[in-house]
C-alpha cells in the first residue's frame, strides 16, 4: 500500500467527512448511528458513530474493498452549549494537518474557543486527545487511537 496515497485520501476525507458540517452526507442507521462514507477511486472511508453525550465511533479505510486503516474515538462535551463546541471543532478538523489528517492541527484558536490536540506516534499508529477550552475553560475532551490494521500475509 502506498502511505502517501493513504495520507492524502485520510486529508481529503477529514475534510470531506464529519468536518464538513452540513454538507456532509449522512445516514441514519437501524441501531441509532450515524454513517458517513466516502469513495475515491479504489478508496473508500466509512465512519460509524453514535451520537450525543458522550460519543463514540470508528473510522475504517478499505483500499480494494479490504480494510488497511482505522481509528476509533470517544469523546463529550461538558458544556451547555453543545453546538457552538460540535461546530468550532468541525472547523478546526478542517484544518487538519497533511502529514497527520487524524484528527485536528496542534493549536487551532477562533475567538472564545481555542482547540488543543497532543497525539504520540504517525498515521501507522497513534493515539491521542484533543480538548477544547472556551474562554480558558476546558469544555470538550475525546481520545483517539488507530493505525494501519489487517497487516499479516495470507490474511
Amino acid at each position: 500500500m502506498d502511505q502517501i496515497a493513504l495520507l492524502q485520501f485520510l486529508l481529503d476525507a477529514s475534510r470531506r467527512g464529519y468536518a464538513a458540517g452540513r454538507s456532509a452526507v449522512k445516514s441514519r442507521e437501524a441501531d441509532h448511528s450515524t454513517t458517513i462514507v466516502l469513495e475515491h477511486g479504489d478508496w473508500r472511508f466509512h465512519d460509524n458513530y453514535f451520537g450525543g453525550e458522550p460519543y463514540g465511533g470508528r473510522e475504517v479505510v478499505f483500499l480494494g474493498g479490504k480494510p488497511v486503516w482505522m481509528a476509533v474515538y470517544y469523546g463529550q462535551v461538558d458544556d451547555a452549549n453543545v453546538d457552538s463546541v460540535y461546530s468550532f471543532l468541525q472547523r478546526a478538523l478542517r484544518e487538519a494537518p497533511p502529514e497527520f489528517p487524524v484528527r485536528g492541527p496542534e493549536a487551532f484558536t477562533e475567538g472564545q474557543f481555542s482547540y488543543r490536540n497532543a497525539y504520540e506516534g504517525d498515521v501507522m499508529r497513534f493515539w491521542g486527545q484533543e480538548t477544547i477550552y472556551v474562554n480558558g475553560r476546558l469544555v470538550y475532551t475525546a481520545r483517539y487511537g488507530g493505525g494501519l490494521v489487517d497487516r499479516r500475509s495470507g490474511d
